[in-house]
């Protein structure tokens, strides 16, 4: 019987040459900055009484931070966004030595979360008016940050990228692969106040307007031109490495 023809050996594969050469690589860097205006207000305000018992402080508060709360309904805000955000209850002593109780105190703060950031002052005043004492802070954010961190990230890679490119042009190279990235991303305010500029929340980039001498004050003293919204700066830089061909 006839023997089928033995197979051709194989032959092994012919090296490649690598766009991805570790030993050759131009390191740059790009940043991208969006500016956002904020979309939402955080407002905490405050009730603080004083009693000669804790039954009687405790009604004389109820009473106040319940019309504060009414007032801030009346101006459309929704019972989801009005949370209690602080309650302490305290003696208060004839002196600071002393140990004798001539009556106690109640702070009451309450959070509002307002999704119609204009409405601010009218919220300040109206709670002002309604018996609120204390303006504890007020905090300006977008809802969207995640949306602007990633647009700026990649407005940064490519910039970088860009970047790579035009350095290795110069020097009669090419940029190839991506052999590292690095990361770096934040967020500040940028208006009349900026004394604060802070990353507090997870996914939101936060603004703290200063509270108003004293933390308290008539609702005549709180107008439409009062809060100045400015803007949040999304930034975001980033490294990368990228190989030379």
């Amino acid at each position: 019987r006839a023997q089928a023809p033995a197979a051709p050996p194989v032959q092994p594969a012919s090296p490649t040459i690598s766009a991805c050469d570790p030993a050759r690589s131009i390191r740059v860097s790009g940043t991208a900055v969006i500016n956002v205006i904020p979309d939402r207000a955080l407002i905490q305000l405050g009730v603080q009484s004083n009693g000669r018992t804790p039954e009687a402080v405790d009604a004389a508060n109820s009473a106040a931070i319940q019309q504060v709360i009414s007032a801030v309904r009346a101006l459309g805000v929704e019972p989801k966004d009005i949370a209690t955000d602080r309650y302490i209850i305290e003696p208060v002593y004839e002196d600071y030595n002393a140990l004798h109780i001539k009556g106690y105190r109640i702070n009451n703060v309450v959070a509002i979360t307002l999704r119609d950031v204009s409405q601010t002052s009218r919220v300040i005043a109206a709670a002002l008016g309604a018996g609120a004492n204390q303006v504890v802070n007020v905090d300006l954010y977008t809802s969207e940050l995640r949306k602007y961190r990633d647009q700026a990230r990649d407005l940064a890679m490519k910039a970088a990228a860009e970047k790579a490119q035009a350095l290795a042009g110069a020097a009669g190279a090419q940029a190839g692969c991506v052999l590292s990235i690095t990361e770096n991303s934040w967020s500040s305010y940028n208006g009349w106040w900026s004394g604060r500029n802070q990353n507090q929340w997870t996914q939101n980039v936060v603004q703290n307007v200063a509270p108003a001498a004293g933390s308290a004050g008539a609702a005549s003293s709180v107008d439409a031109e009062t809060i100045s919204l400015g803007q949040i700066s999304v930034r975001s830089e980033v490294g990368a490495t990228f190989s030379l061909q």
